[in-house]
């Protein structure tokens, strides 16, 4: 006999609540597999974990995975980060868009089933959460205007690389002053003739007390601002001349200092591309 799965009660939640397809937040977990689990962790995450634990979960609308191979590390900076520690940390990052107005009712069923798969044995445990947040989404500054992919788009859209920018302001206050030059001043102009089609910015919230333990408590929650910029370009091809310098930019402005600039490209799906680059 079948399992009472209380089918009964999905069409009365489909008939409430919003259901439109802005990102009104996000999911962003950078994570270390630990040494010598590299594939083991890989398949893992993306044989069931990017699935099970992520895209079938409800309101959970789009995903995608980045991997940062040893190359790509070498890159990131400034090299005492308050994010990674070493900044080489985090050598694959991913990245979901949540449907606006849905976070409270996305948070009840991720937590129930991230409990029922870790009882069940399916949770990896040899890594390292290095930057795990549930994020509400703040503002998205394109480069084209009207033209070309929106940022419900940005994570099935076939972009070449990420370079993921946190940014500390010394208070709330200050944070939102931080954001409104990003959104109108900054961001505009270094986008401007850029590989970045589009830099989408969020504001971390804090995650539920009732929360994985492995899961650390997001800090910044009233001082962070985390940036994703996406690119119609490998970062490594045009990193010199378009992502050297955003910490000078930022210490300048006088609102907050960059903690991590870090490149990725997509992983491959199904595959174990890159896995032997991970490793100086």
């Amino acid at each position: 006999m079948s399992e009472d799965t209380r089918s009964e009660v999905y069409a009365e939640l489909a008939s409430v609540g919003p259901y439109g397809v802005r990102p009104g937040h996000a999911l962003i977990t950078m994570v270390e597999p630990h040494q010598g689990h590299e594939y083991a962790y890989n398949r893992w995450y993306e044989d069931d974990h990017y699935y099970a634990g992520a895209m079938a979960m409800p309101w959970m609308y789009s995903g995608r995975r980045w991997v940062a191979t040893r190359e790509l590390q070498l890159l990131r900076y400034p090299e005492k980060s308050a994010v990674a520690q070493p900044v080489t940390a985090g050598c694959y990052i991913s990245t979901y868009w949540i449907t606006d107005g849905r976070y409270d009712d996305h948070m009840k069923w991720t937590v129930g089933i991230n409990k029922r798969l870790n009882r069940d044995g399916r949770v990896y445990q040899d890594r390292t959460h290095v930057f795990t947040a549930f994020q509400d989404h703040a503002a998205t500054v394109y480069r084209d205007g009207a033209a070309g992919p929106r940022d419900y788009h940005a994570l099935d859209h076939p972009y070449q690389g990420l370079v993921v920018e946190v940014i500390d302001a010394e208070g709330p206050r200050q944070r939102d002053e931080l954001l409104e030059w990003l959104r109108s001043r900054h961001l505009p102009k270094r986008i401007a003739g850029s590989p970045a089609a589009m830099v989408a910015v969020f504001r971390p919230t804090p995650l539920p007390g009732d929360r994985m333990s492995y899961v650390k408590q997001v800090e910044g929650v009233d001082t962070r601002l985390t940036l994703l910029w996406f690119l119609e370009a490998d970062p490594a091809h045009c990193w010199d001349d378009h992502f050297t310098g955003l910490d000078a930019a930022v210490l300048e402005s006088g609102l907050g200092r960059v903690e991590l600039v870090a490149p990725f490209i997509p992983t491959i799906p199904g595959t174990d591309t890159y896995v032997d680059r991970l490793r100086g």
